[in-house]
């Protein structure tokens, strides 16, 4: 292979032609080496396209180059770029840099007689994070736009950012629980690319347990309502099955009030039923508190079971069959729980306990203790957790036991002595934080 070495190449007449090889010629540029085009690159196979300058940051008015593109940063003041003469194929861009031209704008100034668009007028810019560029056409058009874009079209992942509650992470995920009331407050409501939306577990207040005497048992206090989401919008953790099919609950930028449901007091007296638990609410989503617990004693006015988010199940009696409460009240779907037990019957001294999430309350066949209605198990806090269970009957001369709090467990139903109470409500939200 020959090499020739010269500092210039010119054509032999003023303003010549110098033609490099022959059709069908090949050059190489090897890696390492450099162009600079301090011209006009016409016929390169990529007409309408400009070298960006990134050496420096434009601030203030200048003349433009042909084939080049400019960062404009407007943040000082408004300037002018006035843009070369007119020859066709020649191209300018220029970009906003610090997305200030909404506040700032910036004036694209043709040279002489060219036109813009075809008008003579200048080009104001006004619209924070554009870039456009332009390829002169002819003296009847001048310069016109072939490209224009925004920042915000190159989309980046953002996610829902938000405060309240006690704040814990799993992976990629924020847990925000509260255990009383609050303010879920979003910040950021986020974009598809990252997170929109958040999944949620409500928990209502469970009721008491109710008192008994005379041989009776109290019946067990309803659980509290529990509502949940499918987990998919943050997924890797296991809901319950009521969750299945639930969408998560898109989020804006504003303070979502939160109540976590008390729950009911403990049947404390003849006759005395175990209070109704409390509602726990988030955004669209209610948990009814458990429904009331049945009075184990003579006379029997107060032994049926009362309706909530779980039914409470029916005091024992020597009169006629007690029904429990209904659960799932108000109806919702998937249901937030389910009926509380019937008592016994003419001559039993057996109680219903309290409906549960994923079961109903039953009747004991004996004076013995007798589970409430099943609870849901979920793992939305990042480990297995049951909520909602029924409160159960007391076996033996004793009181009934106290709901765990933020539970919704209800509380059991005591005999020949006073219930329990119900266990209070709870919140958990869940998203994508990253």
């Amino acid at each position: 292979m020959s090499e020739i070495k010269v500092n210039k190449i010119s054509p032999r007449a003023a303003c010549g032609t110098v033609q490099l090889g022959d059709s069908g010629d090949t050059f190489t540029i090897p890696a390492g080496a450099t162009i600079n085009n301090q011209g006009t690159a016409t016929n390169f196979g990529a007409t309408g396209s400009a070298s960006w300058v990134t050496g420096s940051i434009k601030t203030a008015t200048f003349t433009a180059t042909a084939g080049e593109g400019y960062f404009c940063n407007t943040t000082a003041g408004v300037f002018t770029v006035n843009l070369p003469a007119g020859t066709a194929g020649a191209v300018v861009a220029v970009k906003d840099y610090a997305g200030t031209f909404d506040n700032n704008n910036l004036t694209i100034a043709a040279n002489g007689s060219d036109k813009i668009g075809g008008s003579t007028r200048d080009v104001t810019m006004s619209t924070e994070g554009i870039a456009i560029t332009l390829v002169f056409m002819d003296s009847t058009q001048g310069w016109l736009v072939t490209d224009s874009g925004l920042q915000s079209e190159a989309s980046q992942a953002a996610f829902v950012t938000a405060t309240g509650g006690t704040i814990t992470t799993s992976g990629n995920f924020k847990i925000h629980t509260f255990t009383g009331p609050g303010t879920f407050c979003v910040s950021s409501a986020g974009n598809a690319c990252g997170s929109v939306s958040v999944d949620y577990m409500v928990v209502g207040g469970a009721a008491g347990g109710g008192d008994s005497d005379n041989g009776h048992q109290g019946g067990g206090g309803g659980a509290g309502g529990f509502r949940e989401s499918s987990g998919a919008a943050s997924g890797c953790y296991t809901a319950s099955p009521l969750g299945s099919g639930v969408s998560a609950l898109p989020v804006s930028i504003q303070g979502y009030p939160i109540t976590v449901g008390a729950g009911g007091a403990a049947g404390d007296g003849p006759q005395q039923r175990g209070a109704q638990g409390s509602n726990s609410i988030f955004s669209t989503i209610t948990s009814a508190g458990g429904g009331q617990s049945g009075a184990g004693s003579d006379p029997g006015s107060n032994r049926n079971g009362q309706d909530g988010g779980s039914g409470g199940g029916s005091a024992s009696s020597n009169q006629p069959v007690f029904s429990g409460g209904n659960g799932n009240t108000p109806p919702v779907s998937p249901p937030q729980g389910n009926n509380g037990g019937s008592a016994g019957g003419t001559g039993s001294g057996f109680s219903g306990s309290g409906g549960g999430a994923t079961g109903t309350g039953s009747t004991s066949p004996a004076i013995a203790l007798n589970p409430g209605g099943t609870g849901a198990t979920t793992s939305i806090n990042a480990s297995p957790t049951t909520y909602s269970t029924g409160g159960a009957n007391t076996p033996g001369s004793s009181p009934g036991g106290a709901g765990s709090s933020n539970t919704g467990n209800g509380g059991n139903g005591g005999y020949c002595a006073p219930g329990g109470a119900g266990g209070s409500g709870i919140v958990v939200i869940r998203y994508k934080f990253q």
